[in-house]
């Protein structure tokens, strides 16, 4: 049975419009224009327990607002959602107690308040075990390595300890299910390896579901096998990373470095020249025929080094999007 199946969800926004001025507002107090947006249109996909899977697009393009139709927070226009056999926007106690949401932007943590006192709260809200809350809590302090911040006023942390808090705070009741709406977002590119790596290391323990955000494609291509693209409230693609990368990518990127001086101008044969900083050199090749020009590449030029390299997975999803436009 799978853990999260939507079917057919629906989610349409009636926005109030108003011309721009004094005459405008006066206007909109008796004739209200509104427009209607469709921020999730007829979106499908099933996710079975342990996956971890990327739900990526660009802004407005529905992903939050899917995230919060599954967690209960809003409800629906159409369409049907089940996670863990329940329906999501009747927020029954059993639903609650079995799924987390973390939003990179929303803090759960009380801002005056050590993180301890969010944590022991939410031990009482969740009714959780004397020896399950200890023994997880330490767990949690412990791969993410906060023990010596527990205990200082949330306002004073660093944005990386906050977001560490944030998911101890989600996780203290573990939660069969997890929605990471831009975890990493802000943080610096360490911070970022570090969320990755808890976020990789607590799925494969815990076995738990996760559908993760993220603008930054390492926080994708690190972690996630399958991803689900979606523009403007549709799905684009819904499979393997790698498939998007075989059906998109439509070029590979040798990166040279040439042991003796070379004319750009003499590499046109090899590919496009993308990037030319000497000695090395960026060459855009065909797929189907990268190894060839690499062999060529090292029969005609001296070479000192040279990589076969996947184009950057934004340039691949921005092509995904414009084979559907």
């Amino acid at each position: 049975m799978p853990i999260i199946n939507v079917d057919h969800l629906i989610k349409y926004y009636q926005v109030h419009e108003k011309e721009p001025g004094l005459k405008g507002s006066f206007q909109s107090l008796f004739h209200r224009q509104y427009k209607q947006v469709k921020a999730v249109d007829d979106i499908s996909f099933i996710i079975d327990q342990g996956e971890l899977v990327g739900f990526i697009g660009p802004n407005g393009a529905g992903k939050t607002t899917t995230l919060k139709c599954l967690s209960g927070l809003l409800y629906p226009t159409g369409g049907a959602v089940e996670v863990l056999g329940f329906n999501p926007w009747r927020r029954q106690p059993e639903f609650q107690k079995q799924f987390a949401l973390v939003m990179g932007q929303k803090n759960q943590l009380w801002w005056d308040l050590p993180a301890l006192e969010t944590f022991n709260l939410n031990k009482e809200i969740y009714e959780i075990p004397d020896k399950q809350y200890r023994q997880t809590l330490n767990q949690l302090v412990e791969l993410l390595d906060v023990k010596d911040i527990l205990k200082i006023q949330v306002r004073k942390l660093s944005l990386g300890q906050r977001m560490k808090c944030e998911l101890i705070a989600a996780l203290l009741h573990n939660p069969k299910v997890l929605f990471l709406d831009e975890p990493t977002i802000g943080l610096d590119v360490i911070m970022q390896k570090v969320m990755r790596d808890f976020i990789k290391a607590y799925n494969r323990e815990y076995k738990s579901t996760i559908i993760l955000t993220s603008h930054y494609m390492d926080d994708v291509k690190e972690l996630c096998q399958r991803i689900i693209i979606i523009d403007n409230g549709k799905v684009m693609f819904d499979g393997l990373l790698q498939e998007v990368i075989n059906q998109y990518a439509r070029n590979k990127i040798l990166t040279v470095t040439f042991a003796k001086p070379v004319l750009k101008t003499d590499l046109k044969p090899i590919g496009v020249v993308k990037d030319w900083q000497y000695p090395q050199a960026k060459i855009l090749v065909p797929r189907s025929e990268a190894k060839d020009r690499a062999i060529k590449l090292m029969q005609s030029f001296p070479i000192d080094d040279i990589n076969i390299e996947e184009p950057p997975i934004e340039a691949i999803i921005r092509e995904v999007f414009s084979k559907n436009e």
